[in-house]
């Protein structure tokens, strides 16, 4: 029976295939592209789809408390009752809840001390307002066109839009200067938790 011969090379020694080292520089390169992609992909999130926020103050309890840490989501459809965090009037990112967006009217306050949206009476307390707490001052605004009304839930320890007020936009806030939307707590992990929108705003017209 015929026998195939080995091939050899010069020195008379069977050739190497060489196939391990090949196996070894292929799985290197796609260990590489693998963690580069997955780095991209992490960019690519936190840029154009969701960022952290740390809560640096007392403005949002108790809904949020200092320290907290929030995801926030940079698309979507910003409206009342939504916490967003922006560029604030003094350039720092800023967290605070919509209360009023381009056209409506909010005002301060009624018999018993709510906020009123386009005249319709904002049920608050219990919801998320800090207990006991109310606006605090006497006011009426309406919202320019592309712009949104911002308040802190602990509104007696909170700088927001009725700290501004005489300002040329009303205290008020563009659009384009928000960051996104706040859709999650997490952390710390034993208040963890989803943050939605509340249906405080639902009969506003």
């Amino acid at each position: 029976m015929a026998v195939a011969e080995e091939e050899t090379n010069a020195s008379g020694k069977p050739e190497e295939s060489g196939k391990p080292e090949k196996k070894k520089k292929s799985a290197l390169r796609e260990t590489i592209t693998f963690t580069i992609g997955g780095i991209v992909v992490a960019l690519l999130v936190h840029f154009f789809v969701m960022r952290s926020f740390w809560i640096p103050s007392e403005s949002m309890e108790n809904t949020l408390l200092v320290n907290d840490r929030v995801v926030v989501l940079q698309f979507g459809s910003i409206d009342r009752g939504d916490i967003v965090v922006f560029k604030g009037w003094d350039g720092e990112d800023t967290i605070k809840r919509v209360i009023g967006k381009g056209g409506d009217t909010v005002k301060c306050c009624d018999a018993q001390r709510r906020i009123t949206v386009n005249g319709t009476p904002i049920e608050e307390e219990g919801k998320y307002l800090y207990p006991g707490d109310y606006a605090g001052r006497t006011f009426e605004v309406k919202v320019p066109a592309g712009r949104l009304w911002l308040m802190g839930d602990h509104r007696s320890n909170s700088m927001d839009s009725r700290s501004y007020i005489d300002d040329e936009f009303k205290g008020t806030i563009s659009e384009d200067d928000v960051i996104g939307f706040a859709f999650a707590r997490y952390w710390p992990l034993d208040r963890l938790t989803f943050i939605s929108r509340p249906d405080t705003f639902s009969n506003v017209r």
